[in-house]
């Protein structure tokens, strides 16, 4: 296993480690790759009981997408490197066992994405969240659509059209966020809901859980479809990789 993703035991419940953090752990198609493979594991595991997600460092639970390999993506890559990263969520969705986000920093783009189809969300005072992928040139389809399975129709415009961040207090009003602790509780308060739901009696721990994955299953293939077409669209008329361009070029003044 690649060390893009690390696995570190407390008790029964295991973290997995995003580790990229030089890169505010940003996701590449070895980390996305490493991210299902890892889950599938942990959850075929009988020594796991639950699993927390979150990220290396102090900074970032997941800033998205990796902007250089980005950059580098043909649109005829498009539909390859998008189905590696949506294979992400769709595999916390159908893990059996409880998966908690606990989000150490910032999480925007497909890292919110993912904290979005975890079970519960765990984040602290300076955590932000959000999804800024229309002010980078990239569709925001696929996010749009996970959100719309937590917020309404106006507020999830608003996040959509706007790409602006919402900070702990406002995305724990909206319930984005289910606990709002200290910054070092939030490992050990996201190993606690873990351990919390894998206590519930099996059969009804098991058919809840099956119940919310069909229906946040139910519409995927048609936003994947959708958000496939529209970065296509995008990359072949280079809004991205303008956006792209221009951040490393100030990052470099």
């Amino acid at each position: 296993m690649s060390d893009v993703v690390l696995t570190e035991m407390r008790g029964d419940i295991a973290l997995l480690i995003l580790n990229r953090p030089d890169a505010l752990n940003s996701i590449t198609r070895e980390l996305a790759c490493g991210i299902a493979d890892t889950l599938i594991a942990l959850d075929a595991n009988p020594d796991v009981k639950g699993i927390v997600l979150t990220g290396a460092g102090n900074r970032a639970f997941c800033a998205g997408v990796d902007l250089q390999e980005a950059r580098n993506t043909k649109v005829h890559e498009v539909e390859e490197w998008f189905g590696l990263v949506c294979n992400c969520y769709k595999q916390i969705l159908l893990t059996e066992k409880p998966v908690i986000a606990a989000i150490n920093g910032i999480a925007t783009g497909g890292g919110f994405q993912m904290c979005l189809v975890s079970d519960m969300r765990v984040g602290h005072t300076g955590t932000r969240v959000g999804q800024p992928e229309i002010n980078a040139g990239i569709p925001s389809v696929m996010g749009s659509y996970w959100m719309s399975l937590h917020l309404g129709w106006s507020m999830n415009q608003e996040l959509s059209m706007t790409g602006r961040m919402m900070d702990a207090a406002e995305a724990k009003q909206f319930g984005l966020l289910n606990r709002v602790v200290e910054s070092e509780d939030v490992i050990p308060t996201a190993c606690d809901l873990a351990a919390e739901l894998a206590g519930k009696y099996p059969t009804a721990w098991a058919r809840t859980k099956k119940r919310f994955r069909e229906i946040a299953l139910d519409g995927f293939e048609d936003a994947f479809r959708a958000g496939v077409l529209g970065q296509q669209e995008a990359f072949a008329k280079g809004e991205p990789q303008s956006f792209i361009d221009e951040f490393f070029a100030n990052k470099n003044k």
